[in-house]
């Protein structure tokens, strides 16, 4: 296997005197989904937040790349080429969808844009918004402004405004929460398409697409690692059923 393109060592954060995230090893893969799950207070998102600079880690160390990130601002981070979705939509409603995409895009300018040009007359910056919306299945709404979008296309979009920041790992937190079957399974088809270019964490509670999607599978239980593997490891594993009596509420739910 190639090395990871991320990998942290015993990552850790505290607040006070809870342990939020305890000791974390886990490596992230080019072309690979790795999924994380568990319970509520698992410290799933909390890790997420530590990986993109939302958060400085108490100790530990994040590598991408070979270099140690950990503590960066997220601003830093994201220009590394780490992008993330969060839990709760995160995009401008008032705008369009190309014009989201284009803010996005924006952010990797080499230079300042200038104060009096038309942000349309940035032609490799419209190009990068523009193949961003039709990765992520958006062409065709471009002109739409975003509010008026399904809540299943603003996530969409979301993951569009990380394209056109053009990273190598993807962080995505409950991509799926509070869609139907028909926007699940577009969002599955999404994320299973990005895997040729990226590496992508994801945090999903959607038992039947954790397992159409993951490559590898970590679980977390108070803020601690409780089994990584393949799914078929994971889903065997004593700890996963002692822990879960069965295993019926975290891998069939």
């Amino acid at each position: 296997m190639s090395e990871p393109l991320l990998r942290t060592k015993g990552l850790t954060r505290r607040f006070g005197g809870l342990v939020a995230v305890s000791e974390v090893s886990l490596d992230l893969h080019l072309g690979e989904i790795h999924v994380v799950i568990g319970p509520n207070g698992a410290g799933k998102t909390t890790l997420t937040n530590l990986l993109s600079g939302d958060l400085p880690p108490t100790s530990g160390e994040v590598l991408f790349e070979g270099r140690n990130i950990a503590g960066q601002a997220s601003d830093q981070i994201s220009r590394l080429g780490i992008g993330r979705s969060y839990q709760k939509t995160n995009i401008f409603l008032p705008f369009t969808v190309f014009e989201n995409c284009r803010l996005a895009a924006q952010s990797r300018a080499p230079h300042a844009l200038r104060v009096f040009h038309e942000a349309g007359r940035y032609a490799d910056i419209n190009g990068r918004a523009e193949e961003a919306m039709a990765v992520a299945g958006l062409g065709h709404r471009a002109r739409r402004v975003a509010a008026t979008l399904s809540h299943g296309e603003q996530r969409q979009l979301e993951i569009a405004m990380c394209l056109a920041t053009q990273p190598r790992l993807l962080l995505l937190d409950e991509p799926l929460a509070g869609m139907g079957p028909h926007e699940s399974q577009r969002m599955v088809e999404l994320i299973k398409s990005l895997t040729a270019e990226h590496a992508i964490m994801l945090i999903e509670h959607d038992m039947d697409a954790v397992f159409a999607l993951a490559s590898r599978l970590t679980v977390m239980v108070n803020g601690e690692v409780l089994e990584s593997g393949t799914p078929e490891q994971v889903r065997s594993s004593p700890a996963v059923q002692l822990a879960y009596l069965g295993g019926e509420e975290l891998l069939h739910d």
